[in-house]
Order: structure tokens, then C-alpha cells, then sequence
């Protein structure tokens, strides 16, 4: 678990991530309304040298940023209750660029084949700190978390 004291800290994590990430990562986060999955997201792209206003993709399902050093494919599934596998969403998670999928689960049996999850959750006295649980499901996903977390290490040091 990595505790993130505020803000400016929780934001350094996620550039982190946008650094380490490489094409065919595909990540999934995961947290209750207003845990941060968008924040988060918006300093991924950051971390991948992306100029473009990050947006919540909740009404469009998918937003693309290819102006960056790889390209991030920005998703919120939250609204699709069936019909997952008619979206074509498994050629982006194989595909050229980093897929962040908020509310993941949501997705069911049409996740991707290997992919972390970020678990995020608020601290219950501090609005401003965060908890994150990565968890790993596939071997290439277990190398990104490593590439993460070691990341993170340097940047404590």
C-alpha cells in the first residue's frame, strides 16, 4: 500500500506512473466517486509529455491523447452495464499506448487479459490523503507495478 499525503504527492505518483508506462500497459482504477481516478489520470499524461486538457470520458466511454510520448487511451466504463465486448476496447488494450480504464470492474469477463489495478481510497479523516493498492493480474502487469513502484522509491530517496 502507498500512502499519498496530498495532492501535490498523489499527482508526483501519478506523473511517475506516465513515465514508466509503456505501450500495451493496461491499468484500471478503481475507487469511490471522487477518490481521484481522473486527477490521477491527468498527471499520467503529464508523466507521458501529453500538452492536450485531460477530460473525464464519462459520456464519450473513450478519450485518445496522441500527442504524447506513447498514446494514452482515456476510458470510464461506468455507464456500460452489458454489451462490453460489442465496444472493440480489447484492440486498445493491445494496442501502441497505455489504456487507463476508470471503473474497470465494471467490465467484468471483458477486462483485459493482464492489467494492474489501482485501488484508491480516501483517507477518512484528510480529504487531501489518498491510499493506493496496486494489484497485479498477468505477468505484464506485475512488470509495470514493478516499474512503478521502483519509481516511487527513487523519488522517496
Amino acid at each position: 500500500m502507498i500512502p499519498l499525503q496530498n495532492v501535490n504527492e498523489t499527482k508526483k505518483f501519478a506523473i511517475i506512473i506516465g513515465k514508466v508506462a509503456k505501450a500495451g500497459d493496461n491499468l484500471i482504477l478503481t475507487g469511490d466517486l471522487g477518490a481521484g481516478k481522473t486527477t490521477l489520470t491527468k498527471g499520467i499524461a503529464e508523466g507521458m509529455e501529453i500538452d492536450q486538457t485531460v477530460k473525464s470520458p464519462t459520456y464519450t466511454i473513450i478519450r485518445e491523447y496522441l500527442d504524447g510520448r506513447l498514446p494514452l487511451y482515456h476510458m470510464d466504463v461506468y455507464r456500460i452495464e452489458t454489451g462490453a465486448w460489442d465496444l472493440g476496447l480489447d484492440e486498445y488494450f493491445e494496442g501502441e499506448g497505455l489504456c487507463v480504464i476508470e471503473w474497470g470492474r465494471q467490465l467484468q469477463d471483458a477486462v483485459p487479459l493482464d492489467y494492474l489495478e489501482l485501488v484508491i481510497e480516501k483517507d477518512s479523516e484528510d480529504e487531501n490523503k489518498r491510499q493506493v493498492t496496486l494489484r497485479d493480474f498477468g505477468p505484464y502487469a506485475n512488470v509495470f507495478k514493478k516499474r512503478i513502484e521502483d519509481g516511487w522509491e527513487q523519488y522517496n530517496e
